[in-house]
């Protein structure tokens, strides 16, 4: 047979052996007892090329002879023609191992093995760890390489580099399909354990087994934080790091990712470790949770590479799974809110048909009306932001909630929180042990939490201490008297009695059919002719009273001419016969003014609508319903 069709038949045969292979290290094995075998070599390896530490590793070897001999199986590049080959791109050829300076290692080998000459070949291909590889053979005697065989060995290693190649395309398939499996039996355990009722503590543990990184869970419905571990344990352990999560400075890590979601539209967060600057941060990626297009939470995972593929999909789950989970809560929430709202209204305006029936719905969810307590009524401020105007439709009120519940806990005092439409009412139960400075303390301490979120300090009023369901509603428009005064002279903050003088008391006889028969047939022509013709009478005839009845300085007041004003009051007194002029008539004229201006201002929270109403009120809302 012809030398070039045996040399044809034997690439043939190197090519059917190493592409039955798919695994790479039997792989190698074939290549190189292939190309010892097809070329006419009695020994060959396959040698991993590891410039950056400077040595080359044996991955596989054959040879023709069966005695047990000593081989090195790490080689100094310093000593061998590998990086040679590498760097050449050519093969190197030894023709005697024994008689060469130039590779002291391979000398050394050749009289201990009994080899001559060595070819060594550079391949195209890398190995599993991303390293060159170069194809070593031997023959035991000495040997001229001709034109020929470095062809047919040339194309032993190209065909060994397609081969390996073809190997890597479809290990790196078979692992990215494992992968995928794994992700998609992450999402399977997910959403099994949030059927199931997992808890957020175990949602967290596993997500951040399944990712294989710490990460951190912030609940903003109730203010708690879930650490699957310590994104830096070498500084503190995973209890440290639960111990710093609650802490002041865990605290101020949940509103910083609640603005840089918010206000910044960060994904993206350095977080300090310490208080100092200049102390070390870890950097965390942030994930938004939302239910409803409210924000009720955050995903942080710690470190800095950026997820693949496959970990965002999972990601993605794992917000779709966390998010149910706070869903939850904010359907329990609302749940519980609704109904203990619609409960306190039916209360207040007094719509209660057997007392013993709503005190039992009472202790059904946890209060006991029936026992001395205190209530703090909170009342938003009317002029918000944009942004918060926003938030007020859907999270005001669930966030407050949050606030208020949190801080009590911290400050150790027990109360449960109604939410209405427009602000918050406290319920705190009274005991012998009770503390008013304490409860003083935590009105001001809430004040200034919800201002935080509100944009300024909202109105807190306090009550006395009421125990049953009539005092509780005569508390309520007290409290209210108290609020529309604050309201009216823009007071803001914890407020009590002696501190806004006689006007509550006078806003509680005001409302009576009397007093507004009184106001009506005092300046009830002068304020219906102002609301049709646009006149400016009642604020001119305010203006004089105020000025102690004095023409002159009445008029510099308002900006007018005296003889204006004068003609304004002879106009006030031809039309209506109101008279200011003796003290008996002044006194009268002032009082129903001042009572005017008290009734006409803003009205209680909104209540709920009707009996059959299925939501709670929006937060925010005002309805026009006197106490």
């Amino acid at each position: 047979m012809p030398e070039h069709h045996q040399r044809l038949m034997a690439l043939r045969h190197v090519a059917s052996q190493i592409s039955n292979d798919e695994d790479i290290e039997a792989l190698f094995r074939d290549l190189v007892r292939c190309a010892v075998q097809q070329g006419g070599w009695d020994l060959g390896s396959v040698m991993s090329i590891d410039l950056a530490h400077g040595y080359g590793l044996v991955i596989t070897r054959y040879e023709t002879s069966m005695l047990p001999q000593h081989v090195e199986d790490r080689w100094e590049l310093a000593t061998s023609p590998s990086l040679i080959a590498l760097q050449t791109n050519e093969p190197v050829y030894i023709r005697d191992a024994l008689e060469s300076t130039q590779f002291p290692g391979y000398r050394r080998e050749a009289h201990e093995r009994g080899y001559r000459t060595v070819l060594v070949l550079p391949m195209a291909s890398r190995d599993t760890q991303g390293h060159p590889m170069v194809l070593t053979v031997a023959s035991r005697k000495v040997r001229d390489v001709g034109d020929d065989d470095l062809t047919f060995m040339s194309t032993v290693v190209h065909l060994g580099a397609i081969a390996v190649e073809r190997a890597h395309r479809q290990r790196a398939q078979v692992m990215a399909h494992e992968r995928l499996q794994r992700t998609l039996e992450a999402q399977r355990t997910l959403l099994g354990d949030v059927l199931a009722g997992g808890s957020l503590e175990q949602l967290t543990s596993s997500l951040g087994e399944l990712l294989g990184r710490p990460v951190l869970v912030i609940d903003f419905l109730v203010n708690q934080w879930h650490a699957s571990a310590s994104p830096v344990p070498s500084q503190m352990d995973d209890a440290a790091w639960a111990r710093w999560l609650s802490g002041a400075q865990g605290r101020e890590l949940g509103g910083t990712v609640r603005d840089a979601l918010q206000r910044y539209r960060q994904s993206r967060l350095d977080v300090p470790l310490g208080r100092q600057s200049g102390q070390p941060t870890v950097s965390a990626a942030i994930e938004p949770l939302s239910v409803d297009d409210d924000l009720v939470g955050a995903l942080l995972t710690f470190g800095d590479e950026a997820p693949g593929d496959l970990q965002q999909l999972l990601l993605e789950s794992a917000r779709f799974a966390l998010s149910v989970q706070l869903m939850r809560s904010v359907v329990r929430f609302r749940f519980e809110t609704r109904t203990l709202t619609e409960l306190f209204f039916e209360i207040v305006e007094r719509r209660w048909r057997d007392e013993d029936d709503a005190l039992g719905r009472a202790r059904r969810l946890g209060v006991a009306l029936d026992a001395p307590l205190r209530m703090m009524v909170v009342d938003y401020p009317d002029q918000l932001g944009q942004a918060e105007v926003g938030r007020a439709a859907g999270h005001l009120s669930l966030e407050s909630h949050s606030t208020v519940e949190l801080l009590a806990r911290q400050l150790n005092v027990s109360l449960h929180v109604v939410t209405v439409g427009g602000g918050l009412v406290c319920l705190v139960p009274q005991d012998s042990a009770s503390d008013d400075a304490a409860l003083t303390r935590f009105a001001r301490r809430m004040s200034e939490a919800l201002a935080r979120s509100l944009g300024r300090e909202p109105i807190v009023v306090m009550s006395d201490v009421c125990d049953g369901l009539e005092p509780l509603a005569r508390e309520w428009e007290r409290c209210w008297r108290m609020i529309r005064v604050a309201r009216k002279f823009g007071r803001s903050g914890p407020l009590d009695m002696p501190g806004l003088g006689p006007l509550p008391m006078l806003m509680g006889a005001a409302d009576s059919s009397d007093v507004h028969g009184f106001v009506d047939g005092t300046i009830g022509k002068l304020v219906e002719h102002d609301k049709q013709s646009g006149s400016p009478y009642l604020e001119t005839l305010a203006a004089y009273l105020r000025s102690g009845c004095r023409s002159q300085p009445c008029a510099d007041a308002m900006g007018l001419h005296v003889t204006t004003l004068r003609y304004r009051l002879t106009r006030i007194q031809e039309l209506f016969g109101i008279d200011v002029e003796t003290p008996e008539r002044r006194f009268a004229v002032e009082l129903a003014i001042h009572l005017h201006t008290l009734t006409r201002g803003a009205s209680p929270m909104a209540s709920v609508a009707s009996k059959d109403s299925a939501a709670a009120p929006r937060a925010g809302a005002r309805v026009a319903r006197h106490p």
